[in-house]
């Protein structure tokens, strides 16, 4: 045989051998998440609040229970505690998934932390290896204890943190041990939910079944941004996003995205503080349906859960007005087209 055929045949044969170690992932439009991020009640959830998300199409939803700490630096986490809302301890969970279980919505079980006056979960860190495993163990008690939940509600997804990305690049072995740990509990999907902006340094994506990202990436420095400047946006993001679920070999799920009905309302996404004024409800449509041109056809893409949907909506529409709740607004017929597009 000729040398440079020898060659040609060599590299033809390594470039099928990895072609087929590497399955394409494929979502199909019947399988996307069209998911709601369902706010924790005061009180028991009845039929009466399942409609409203049934009228959107939402064929899931995310519980999200709270644990909550006093600071950054806190070994302590308080969860399933009597003084917190009903849908945020173990019961109200519980009574929260049967209720969308015979709706036939799936569920994603989201515990997450919070912390007082709101600082970012993204920052906990311990100030010495005393105070790490100390916290460490809190947070696997937590975590463990609503994987038994998840697993006997045989509940769809498990999401094992929240933007906590000090935690994560500070501790791989500890959530390596942590996933370990949730796989003898659990038998469901499993993902974790990371900043939009931290997304390329979690270690532990190809242990888990979909790469979690809170998709509040910067799209427009502008008031109300165009089409075109929103789709050039995406196509840079895509790009990434497929390369990383390339990589990792599973599908990119958005754990949570939306935008608020406000001015600039896709410069910073991530941004929840209290603005006077500013309600711009063209902003949220014209950005809300430009994820989706961009993004929810891609078959390397699952779907995702928007931010936010409250139990009894019609109550929190004043104070809502230039929040991210689409309750009421021209985005809601936005999401409501979209889902009903892809759904089953």
């Amino acid at each position: 045989m000729h040398k440079g055929y020898k060659l040609s045949f060599f590299v033809f044969l390594i470039t099928v051998l990895i072609s087929c170690g590497q399955n394409p992932i494929k979502i199909s439009e019947e399988e996307k998440i069209n998911g709601l991020s369902f706010v924790a009640s005061r009180d028991t959830i009845t039929q009466r609040h399942i409609e409203p998300l049934k009228s959107v199409y939402a064929n899931w939803v995310s519980i999200m229970p709270f644990g909550f700490m006093n600071n950054l630096n806190s070994t302590k986490l308080y969860y399933n505690h009597p003084q917190q809302w009903y849908g945020e301890r173990l019961d109200g969970v519980e009574q929260s998934i049967e209720i969308m279980h015979k709706n036939n919505i799936k569920v994603m079980l989201k515990p997450q932390i919070w912390i007082r006056k709101g600082e970012f979960t993204g920052y906990i860190e311990m100030l010495s290896e005393e105070d790490w495993a100390s916290f460490e163990s809190n947070y696997k008690g937590m975590i463990l204890k609503f994987a038994e939940v998840a697993e006997q509600k045989k509940v769809e997804m498990f999401c094992i943190g929240t933007e906590l990305n000090k935690f994560v690049t500070q501790r791989p072995e500890f959530w390596r041990s942590l996933i370990a740990s949730v796989k003898k509990k659990y038998t469901g999907k499993i993902t974790y939910a990371e900043n939009w902006d931290k997304i390329k340094s979690v270690s532990f994506w190809s242990e888990l079944d979909f790469i979690g990202v809170d998709a509040y990436f910067p799209i427009s420095d502008e008031k109300t941004p165009g089409s075109e400047t929103i789709n050039s946006a995406w196509k840079t993001i895509n790009s990434n996003l497929k390369e990383l679920s390339d990589i990792h070999q599973i599908p990119v799920l958005f754990t949570e995205f939306g935008y608020r009905s406000a001015d600039f309302a896709g410069k910073e996404p991530w941004n929840s503080e209290k603005l006077e004024g500013q309600i711009n409800q063209k902003a949220q449509v014209i950005l809300l349906q430009g994820l989706f041109d961009n993004v929810w056809s891609k078959d390397w893409f699952a779907g995702g859960f928007l931010w936010k949907w409250f139990h009894d909506p019609k109550n929190i529409m004043k104070w809502q007005e230039n929040r991210f709740s689409v309750h009421g607004k021209k985005a809601e017929k936005v999401l409501t087209s979209n889902y009903e597009k892809y759904s089953e």
